[in-house]
């Protein structure tokens, strides 16, 4: 037993001393690489806009077609196919002389009862005066004043006759029922028409402003309402905005408005319809466009958003960001992410406010390293970029190298 205190002792000195010279070696190492640069991001709470992206149709305001009143040959096309037309501009001209026939028919007919009136008011007045005098009996008197009715009520039907040949002239032309673009033209001159075909002559689209009719989950929109109802997110106080995004991605240059949101549902598809009304000035958005929609359905408070080059994803699709805790130390964290937003993601687990998330420097750190953090500029090149341009600068050219 005596003989294994030294042997004890001497373990205990070695490890002491390996501890010293391990911790010296820590030192000289932290001494030797200092604490890693890098740019952080600092989480805040923030309403953020709960904006949807919805399929969507242009369809025009106003739809008229063109159609004839009268029967007749067209003798005139007027308008150019694919053009503006205003409200009651002459688009085709039906043979008039037909018409005209009529009106010259109703006018005779119109001046003869106008006489026959006449001559009936003339017999009554005499007859009024021989009654008073005693010289014509009661029924004489009785019939000149009936004629007098008679011959009033026939000018009442020639007076109608006449307007009626005068408004069929007058369809004659035919014009626009609205103002907008014209299509083309279903028939040409030499065409016989009639009011009772269901062939129209053209079709007119009110194209500004313009609708776009564009469709959404009902469960979406019955969770949203729900969302609000309960206070989880801020309803906006600002009327309805919509955002329009062409086919090839670009947005529309002009915001719209909501208008309406059907209060039925789809069976088929389940899907509620919604309508938006933008200006439409240059005619650039034509019926029948396919767009995206982007509509503000609400403000989700105290929501956390962090950019997007700061989240990375692991081989399971975790995905992952690194915080700068209060030692100035890295911590690995995981975060569940929502929606996107401009170029963010919003982080519905993972993350509180006030919390540093690294943007830039994070490949050359690891869990637990120091690092010297600094505030993200998101308008600053990156170091990487940086260090590049540095080097070309002060790299001289051949011809100067000696």
């Amino acid at each position: 037993m005596r003989m294994k205190r030294p042997t004890l002792a001497a373990t205990l000195a070695t490890v002491i001393f390996l501890a010293g010279c391990q911790k010296n070696e820590e030192q000289q190492a932290a001494q030797a690489f200092p604490p890693s640069a890098v740019a952080v991001y600092t989480t805040a709470a923030e309403a953020l806009p709960i904006t949807n992206e919805l399929p969507g149709r242009i369809t025009a305001t106003r739809i008229a077609e063109v159609r004839p009143r009268v029967s007749g040959i067209v003798v005139e096309r007027v308008f150019e196919q694919g053009t503006i037309v205003k409200e009651g501009d002459v688009l085709y001209r039906i043979d008039p002389a037909p018409f005209q026939v009529k009106v010259d028919s109703a006018e005779a007919t119109l001046k003869r009862a106008q006489a026959v009136l006449d001559q009936a008011k003339r017999t009554a007045d005499r007859q009024s005066r021989l009654k008073d005098a005693q010289f014509t009996a009661i029924q004489q008197f009785d019939d000149a004043i009936a004629a007098v009715a008679q011959a009033e009520a026939d000018v009442g039907i020639a007076e109608a006759g006449l307007a009626d040949a005068k408004l069929n002239l007058q369809y004659a032309n035919v014009t626009a029922p609205i103002g907008g673009r014209i299509g083309r033209a279903l028939i040409t001159e030499g065409a016989l028409v009639s009011a009772t075909d269901t062939q129209n002559l053209a079709t007119i689209q009110q194209l500004d402003p313009i609708y776009a009719d564009f469709t959404q989950s009902a469960t979406d929109l019955i969770r949203l309402r729900k969302a609000l109802k309960d206070g989880q997110m801020m309803s906006s106080d600002n009327e309805a905005e919509v955002q329009l995004i062409l086919d090839d991605g670009t947005p529309y240059a002009l915001k719209g408005k909501l208008l309406f949101s059907e209060a039925a549902v789809d069976a088929t598809t389940g899907q509620v319809t919604l309508r938006g009304e933008f200006p439409n000035p240059n005619n650039d958005l034509l019926p029948g466009m396919y767009v995206r929609v982007q509509i503000q359905q609400g403000l989700e408070k105290d929501a956390i958003t962090v950019p997007q080059q700061a989240v990375q994803r692991n081989n399971a699709g975790q995905s992952q960001v690194y915080v700068v805790n209060a030692d100035n130390k890295v911590e690995f964290r995981n975060v569940t992410l929502g929606r996107t937003v401009g170029d963010r993601w919003q982080v519905t687990s993972g993350l509180k406010a006030g919390e540093k998330v690294i943007v830039e420097g994070f490949q050359k750190v690891g869990p637990g390293a120091p690092v010297q953090p600094s505030a993200w500029d998101p308008n600053a090149k990156p170091q990487t970029e940086q260090a590049s341009a540095s080097a070309a600068a002060g790299e001289k050219p051949a011809t100067e190298v000696k």
